[in-house]
Parts: structure tokens; sequence; C-alpha cells
């Protein structure tokens, strides 16, 4: 389906321009199975990928589970292997001998509490710069640190035995595709940027939700949202960052320096669902409520206020299940939980029930086969999609997620909007891949809380630039059809035509950050009719009413520098359509000629790195 879009007008420094990303065999390591017995009431089925912690194991044993873990995956980027950890009530690790561990690729780490103080790691739980050059030692940087997700835990942490520089934080240093929810840290600081290494130490963006914090610095963040948390201090920053919701939050009054976009509430927002061990030892899923003009934590007074249903009520797949055993599931009324893995699929899994969810643990992934739309969702309110990457195919597919109806609108409410928490997309990266469009919704009263949608820049296909233009099509990113839709954290990159367009009326997004295609190979590729480049934003002409939070687009023509793009952004030129805080910015090729609407100056080769800010537009 073409988006409808009427009459157009008129990386980050390095993500390959410094990467050159070796081809790494992965080393196969199979988790030991959960650890409750599956004949035994209430016990989980997750299947090896997922292991499960109890305080009463030796701490050596988790620990050597957790470094085994991370050898294998820290360089497995492209990689078919998916993990969970998950932690029972309780607590790991003490003063003279912490619990220090790091986070590869495609790995969860969870805990199984009702409220985030109920696991207490007493260490660390970090992720570090990867070093791709001179045997690891050189070119050390965190903007292909994809994949990964920490939650509902606290940590203390604990640097007994960590020398030097690593002792001075709890280092989070990642990029896009990687969220923190339900965190409680104590006991030092937490850094976002590793900058322990060798340089350059840039990273590219990452969300927060519902946590508390210890003063944190952002260091080379070029992009990062926080939303619905509570943070102790807030230091340095690139170029968008933004916080909803957040108590402490840094004030925003001198936008562009520093570079701080600050909303007191978040207009609406719902928690990712989680899972936890209730008092009897019973395996439920939380479903947090969807709340309007929120701040702070949701878990402040109790558990987070919402609905549990048990594990039995879920269909619990494996990879290898039939999606026709998956939607007569589904059919009957019973939920979806996707454990760890790479589920082919040929047709489509169905979500027609309304408050149906859908949760995927360790990053489970849908990969499109034959042209499927691997997930689609009816025209009903309330239904949660969480934790789960979707996959283009080798055969494109018209779309890879579909929110509601091409063909008319069905029910909705906007006090239970259907929500994706943490819902990831690729074109392209492992294998060959083909689609149309990524995301698309139709649906009204639908919620984004984090989402990136990628067509991939680099990836293990052994093609060159030119040649990946022609191979892995992706024409539109998100396509935003329904009206009342809110994205907290749109990351969306490398499309072929525009990444987002946003047709439905009365749309907010709060932090949008976009790279404009790496590779069209001539300027006649990458042309709009009679313009020159696609936006990195649209929202249609038809639209009366929309507002924008904190955004960014950014150009980086490695394939041919002379390229230009007219516009980082296209809007009618409404009232009632208000941007605020947007950039564009060159990452040293291609020209981006203005912000919106051809006003803004250039983004060129002169400014490498430096932005070009609109503070708001239309100017008051």
């Amino acid at each position: 389906m073409t988006p409808t879009v009427e009459d157009p007008p008129g990386r980050r420094r390095g993500r390959t321009l410094v990467i050159a990303l070796a081809t790494v065999t992965a080393i196969a390591v199979t988790a030991p199975a959960a650890s409750a017995h599956p004949d035994r009431p209430g016990a989980p089925t997750f299947g090896s990928n997922v292991t499960i912690f109890d305080p009463s194991m030796p701490l050596t044993q988790i620990q050597a589970t957790l470094d085994a873990a991370h050898a294998a995956s820290v360089d497995d980027e492209m990689g078919t292997a998916r993990r969970a950890f998950l932690f029972k009530p309780g607590t790991y690790g003490t003063t003279e001998h912490p619990l220090q561990f790091k986070v590869g690729y495609y790995t969860e780490v969870a805990g199984l509490g009702g409220s985030p103080t109920d696991v207490v790691i007493n260490g660390k739980v970090e992720v570090y710069n990867r070093c791709l050059t001179e045997g690891g030692t050189a070119n050390c940087l965190a903007l292909v640190n994809f994949w990964r997700t920490i939650s509902n835990l606290s940590i203390n942490i604990n640097q007994t035995g960590t020398d030097g520089c690593r002792a001075s934080a709890n280092f989070w240093a990642v990029s896009q595709a990687v969220s923190m929810r339900r965190l409680n840290i104590t006991g030092g600081g937490l850094s976002l940027m590793d900058y322990c290494t060798a340089g350059p130490q840039y990273a590219s963006g990452g969300f927060i939700a519902d946590s508390r914090l210890p003063a944190t610095t952002n260091g080379s963040q070029q992009q990062w949202l926080t939303r619905n948390s509570e943070v102790a201090g807030w230091s340095n920053g690139v170029w968008n960052q933004v916080f909803a919701g957040v108590v402490g939050a840094p004030d925003d009054a001198a936008f562009p320096n520093p570079p701080y976009t600050t909303l007191d509430t978040t207009p609406v927002s719902r928690e990712k669902p989680y899972l936890y061990v209730d008092s009897r030892g019973k395996y439920q899923v939380r479903v947090p409520d969807a709340r309007r003009n929120t701040r702070g934590v949701s878990w402040a007074n109790g558990m987070t206020p919402g609905r549990s249903i048990a594990l039995d009520d879920f269909y619990v797949a494996r990879p290898g299940d039939s999606v026709q055993s998956i939607n007569n599931a589904l059919a009957r009324g019973k939920n979806l939980l996707l454990t760890p893995g790479v589920y082919d699929i040929a047709r489509s899994i169905e979500v027609k029930r309304s408050n149906t969810v859908v949760l995927g643990i360790g990053h489970a992934t849908l990969t499109a086969v034959n042209g499927a739309t691997p997930l689609s969702v009816a025209d009903v309110p309330g239904v949660v999609v969480a934790g789960v990457t979707i996959d283009a195919g080798l055969r494109e597919s018209k779309v890879l997620l579909q929110v509601g109806s091409r063909h008319g609108r069905g029910h909705s409410d906007p006090r239970n909007p259907t929500t994706l928490s943490d819902v990831y997309f690729r074109v392209g990266g492992p294998h060959v891949g083909k689609a149309d469009t990524a995301l698309e919704v139709n649906s009204d009263n639908v919620l984004i809380d984090h989402t990136w949608v990628w067509r991939g820049d680099h990836g293990v296909e052994g093609f060159t630039d030119t040649q990946r233009w022609n191979i892995n099509t992706g024409r539109y990113g998100a396509v935003i059809n329904g009206d009342h839709v809110t994205a907290t954290g749109l990351f969306v990159e490398h499309f072929q035509r525009y990444n987002t367009v946003w047709n439905g009326d009365d749309g907010t997004t709060i932090l949008y950050q976009n790279e404009l295609p790496y590779d069209p190979p001539t300027q006649a590729d990458w042309m709009n009719g009679d313009v020159e480049g696609y936006a990195g934003y649209k929202v249609g002409n038809r639209v009366r009413t929309h507002t924008l939070w904190g955004a960014g687009v950014y150009v980086f023509n490695q394939n041919n520098p002379s390229i230009h793009t007219e516009n980082g952004f296209e809007v009618p030129n409404r009232p009632g359509v208000q941007l605020h805080h947007i950039m564009t910015v060159n990452l040293s090729a291609g020209t981006i000629d203005h912000v919106v609407n051809g006003v803004g100056d250039a983004a060129d080769t002169t400014k490498i790195g430096v932005p070009v800010y609109i503070v708001e537009y239309p100017t008051p």
C-alpha cells in the first residue's frame, strides 16, 4: 500500500563512517533450562533459551552463566541466538562478593518481582563500547550496541574489585533498540556512554522509562528519551535529550544550549507488561493501565496499577510452533508469550480480540517468509504488543506490522489504547530484507512507546552500498493513518522514501530520531517528483493538528556526497501543527537544504556535526 501523501512540496558520526564490522562467528551457548520443574503446577515452560535464577543458587554459578552468555553475544550483532535471564525475588551478590556482569546482543535481563525493589543486584549490570580495530583496542564506540533489555530490578552499584576508570560508574553505553524500564539504581552514578576506552566513544540513542536513577552522565549520547522517571541529576547532551514526566529533569529554557526538551507530564503512557512471581509462587503477567498526564514512576505507592494475567492464560510459544496453533489459541481467548528465538512466519499472526497481550521475551524475532505480514492487529481497543522484533524476509512484504484495517476504522478507546512497547523492525541486516512499509497504524487511539524502525545500513549480506539500495528495499518506515496516535520514542532510519508519514489527525510525537538513507546511488534515485529527496518526517497535507517535541533528521550520503534533500521536515502550514525543538545535522556527506518547509539553513559539509536548530515552528 502506498501511503496517502498529498501534493509533496517543493550517522551519526561514523556508524558506517568509522565502523568496519568484522564477520563474527557466533558461539552457541545453550542456557540452562528454566529452574522450575515443568510438571509442577504453575511452573514455567519457557525452554532452554530462558534461564531463571534463584537467590539460593551459588553466586559463582550465576556469574559463570552470565559471563559465558556475554562472551558469546558481545560481537554477535547479526546472529540468531536469543536469550533471557530472569531473577526471582531476592538479593544477588554481597558487599564482599558483588555480582558484576555485562549484557550482550539479543539479551534480556529482568527481575521477577511485583516491584523493582523485590530483586536486588549488589554489583553492576553494564554495556561497554565495542572496540573494532587494532585487535580490539581502538575505534571504540557504542553506535552499534543494539537489541538488549534490562527491567524490573534494583541495582545497588558495588564497585568492589573494579579497577581504575571502570569504578567510576555503572556503564550503559548503547544505541537504538535498547530499553531500561522499571529500574531502581542506587549507590553510585549511571553513565550512558563508556568513557574508559580509546575513542571516539560515540553513542547514539536510547530509552529509559519508569525508573529511579542516580546522577546520570549522558555524555556522547546523541538522542535519548527519559519518560516517567526520577533522576537525581543529569549532565551533558549532544542533540536531542528529551524528558517527559520526569521528576528532577533539567530545565529546557536555554534550548538549544543545552539541547534539553522537557515536558512536565507525559500526555499518554502505558508501562510495558512484565512477568512476575506472585506470593504463592505462581507466574503472572502484569499489564499496566494506560494513564494520562503523569510524571514519576508507576510503582512509587505499590504495585503498578493494572491487571494481572496468570501464565496459564497465555499460549507460550517456542520457535517452530505453527502459526495455525498460535492463531487457534488467540481465537480461543488466549494471550501470547513468545519465548526467545527466531520464528519464521509465512502467514500472519492475527490478533483479533480486544485486550489481548502479545509479550516477547529475550528479543523474540518474527521473520517474514514469502512476503507475509508477520503480525496483524484488528481494529479493537486495548491490545498490547511488547518486546517483539519483526524482520523483513527475502520476498517483499507489503507491511511487517499492521494495526487496524486499511479499509475503515473499528472501535477504539482513548482510555485503553492499543499499545506497542519495545517493538523493533529490521529490513536487511542479518539477511536480505524487502518491505514496502514496516509499521502501518490505521486504528485510532494507539500508543507507540519506543520503537526502532530500521532499514539496515550495514549487515552480513556482503553487498556494496549501491547494491544494497536495489536489494534491501524498504520504502516507508512508519505510516500513521489513525487519529489520536501518540509516539513516545520514535526512531526511524534509512528508508527509501518518507521515513515517517503521519496522515492521522491529533497526533503527538515525543522524541523523533531519523537518519536519511546512506545509500542512494544518484540524485535521480532520491527524487520525490521534481523535489530533491524525501523529508525524514512528513505530516500529511490534510492534517489539522499535530505536535512534535524534540526531533532530529541527520544526513550522511556516503554513497554519493553530492546528493541533496530539500527539507528535513515537511508539514502543513496551519496553526494546529506545532513543532518544538527540531534540528537537522550533517554527519559528513550530503546536504539537507532546509530544516522545515524551506525554513532554516542548510546542514551541509561546512558544518559537519553542528546542528541547525529551529526552536519553534511556526515561529510564534
